[in-house]
């Protein structure tokens, strides 16, 4: 969150290209998602297929909806969205802690 207050200034030489770590990284959390889900699924008796096939179109929209507003705000709001960002996790963060504490 701290970075969302640092003042930068963007030019055409930036780049936010991930490396090979981090894809990897994202690929491993992503395939173990996917396991999970799947795994859930074989206990609930679900059609794999319709199941694969609605959350395959409802991703790719939000995925499509959520880059289009990214690139029309991401440089207006860039501090204010990182900060925001890091608030809701923090928040999500203590109300799982809340809940597993049990209280």
């Amino acid at each position: 969150m701290k970075d969302s207050f640092a003042k930068q200034e963007l030019s055409q030489n930036d780049n936010d290209d991930l490396g090979v770590r981090e894809m990897l990284l994202l690929a491993v959390a992503t395939s173990i998602d996917a396991l999970a889900v799947g795994i859930s699924f074989a206990f609930l008796y679900v059609n794999v297929i319709m199941a694969a096939l609605l959350i395959a179109i409802i991703t790719f929209f939000l995925s499509f909806t959520g880059v289009r507003i990214g690139n029309a705000f991401g440089v207006k709001f860039k501090g204010k969205a990182e900060f925001a960002g890091g608030v809701v996790l923090v928040i999500i963060g203590t109300k799982i802690l809340i809940e597993h504490l049990g209280f």
